[in-house]
């Protein structure tokens, strides 16, 4: 368990964004300063081979002799190149998380993530992927909210059947995890949508080409996190990524993308910074190989806690990143550059719009990302039914349908409701989302997925008797690590085990650019303010009734939270 002490640090860098400095004269293991040597044995697993030809050894010898085989590094190092972590085993309880080893916290079964840049996906492999996740993972299937397909209940025997399956439709599963360049994230709509600052298509592409499975960046320090986006409601959360492109039309140099770098929440959150500079299209792929190329270089490799950009960026600052960057890395200096315009409209896509070609784009909200094989199924049928091929996951847990006739709108929303896809949902079914919890994830204290469903149809019941204006995200996280983005929500829930209870910290006032805000920034916490399973609905409810009666005029929940005393907050 964390000390009293941690947890005070942990709460004031959570509410400052304050990301502390290496001390100086360290050896923080940055290979372009103290040399390759490694300082840890993760370093000297990655330095021994590319974590890549773990594949063939999966193919062709533990497929073969099963879990019990597979050496530790392997299992629980290199497969995370390849997307394979192993699962929480059934039972543990969330007090013994921080208690056992990854050797008692598994099961030999395993999380497979399908790497999906862009949330790109055709119907037919939607279908493929439903058809697999029906045969070998027991019909899961979970949208994250970084645009990928997760399954499990994976067995170590069936994964080259899979791998198989999904190569034969163009899809993979390469460096989805591991400390490697994560999946891509991009505007969903990228090249539909009406008024978009630049379709960012043709640079997604180049990126995926040139550098997934690249053996120059498949050994960095830690994971290293890529967005890219031309919409005007700034959709790919591009504050929390290491490096962002975000659309801007340049003045003199007409359009192209602003670049952000240092953006990560878990437990010592920080949002990105501009470095000012204008990337023109064609620069994108030399851009990125540099931002990468620092990390690769000058990131700390000692201790996997501050082995990301982040904490390189807060050492530096923007003036000296943007110079290494372009003295050693680009060999020229990049023009300035234009701040993104403040976001318009709605970043999750969902309900009904028009596309650039009169079609629509249809977008629906899951519960807390929770799909199933049978949806994936029928929303494959369902699309074509509509005439669409084209699917979009998106950075919020959602799904949209692409190039839908108007004509068949209203089919494709009666047809897909039943499967836990509405394209009008209620203001909480919107805006929550969840990650996997206790359920599967061997770092998670609580539940998450199926406690974030039974607060959405307490909140459908209990509040029909008042309107809100705009739905209010409720985001919770099953540990610390924020992978649901506790701190950047109207109210965000870290799951603990403190003092024999399991509890939920609560975040309130967060949120990244958007229409109510022109910047992101991150919630607050109130002293003391501890929340059980049991109680959150009853918390969730009267916090909203708290808001919506003591608001000022035209107030967004996130500002008011900021602002109100804490005794509205409890």
């Amino acid at each position: 368990m964390t000390t009293s002490a941690e947890s005070t640090e942990r709460s004031q860098t959570a509410q400052s964004g304050r990301v502390r400095g290496p001390r100086k004269g360290t050896d923080l293991g940055q290979w372009k300063v103290s040399g390759r040597t490694p300082l840890n044995h993760n370093e000297e697993f990655k330095a021994e081979e590319n974590s890549l030809n773990v594949q063939r050894r999966i193919i062709e010898e533990y497929s073969k002799t099963g879990y019990a085989s597979i050496p530790s590094d392997d299992v629980h190092g290199r497969f995370r190149w390849l997307g394979l972590y192993t699962q929480r085993k059934q039972g543990v309880a969330g007090a013994n998380t921080s208690k056992l080893d990854a050797e008692s916290l598994s099961d030999e079964y395993f999380m497979q993530r399908i790497r999906l840049d862009g949330g790109q996906l055709s119907t037919e492999q939607a279908r493929v992927l439903g058809k697999i996740s029906r045969e070998f993972a027991r019909g899961t299937a979970d949208v994250s909210d970084r645009q990928n397909i997760q399954l499990h209940w994976i067995r170590i025997e069936d994964v080259p059947e899979i791998w198989d399956r999904l190569e034969a439709v163009g899809l993979t599963t390469l460096e989805a995890c591991g400390d490697t360049p994560r999946v891509f994230l991009g505007s969903p709509v990228a090249g539909v949508e009406k008024n978009a600052v630049i379709d960012p298509s043709p640079q997604l592409a180049a990126l995926r080409e040139e550098f997934i499975g690249n053996p120059e960046y498949v050994n960095l320090p830690r994971k290293f996190k890529t967005a890219i986006t031309g919409s005007p409601t700034l959709d790919v959360v591009h504050e929390i990524n290491d490096v962002s492109f975000v659309g801007v039309n340049h003045p003199e140099l007409g359009p192209g993308y602003d670049l952000w770098v240092g953006g990560a929440l878990s437990v010592a959150p920080r949002l990105g910074e501009r470095l000012g500079v204008f990337v023109a299209p064609e620069d994108v792929v030399p851009v990125w190989a540099g931002v990468c190329g620092i990390f690769r270089d000058y990131g700390y490799r000692k201790q996997r806690t501050k082995a990301r950009l982040k904490f390189l960026l807060a050492e530096w600052g923007p003036e000296r990143f943007r110079q290494v960057l372009q003295d050693e890395y680009l060999g020229r200096a990049l023009p300035d550059g234009p701040a993104p315009e403040r976001a318009v409209g709605h970043a999750d896509h969902v309900g009904v719009h028009e596309q650039v070609d009169g079609n629509r784009w249809v977008g629906f909200a899951l519960t807390a990302g929770r799909l199933s094989g049978d949806a994936l199924v029928a929303l494959a049928d369902a699309a074509e039914a509509a005439g669409s091929g084209r699917i979009r996951l998106t950075p919020h847990q959602k799904v949209l349908v692409l190039d839908v006739p108007e004509n068949n709108v209203e089919g494709l929303i009666e047809a897909l409701a039943p499967h836990g896809l509405h394209a009008k949902p209620s203001p909480f079914r919107r805006s929550t989302i969840a990650c996997t919890g206790i359920e599967f994830c061997k770092l998670a204290f609580v539940e998450t997925k199926g406690l974030a469903a039974r607060v959405i149809d307490d909140m459908e019941q209990r509040l029909t008797d008042v309107e809100i204006p705009t739905p209010i995200s409720l985001h919770i996280n099953g540990c610390p690590n924020s992978c649901a983005r506790i701190q950047t929500a109207d109210i965000g829930l870290k799951g603990q085990y403190i003092g024999e209870e399991y509890v939920f910290q609560v975040h309130l006032g967060g949120g990244l650019a958007s229409p109510d805000r022109e910047e992101g920034g991150l919630g607050r916490t109130v002293r003391g303010l501890k929340v059980t399973a049991d109680d959150l609905s009853d918390y969730v409810e009267r916090v909203t009734r708290t808001f919506l009666r003591e608001r000022g005029p035209d107030q967004s929940f996130a500002e008011w939270a900021l602002s109100a005393e804490e005794d509205y907050l409890r």
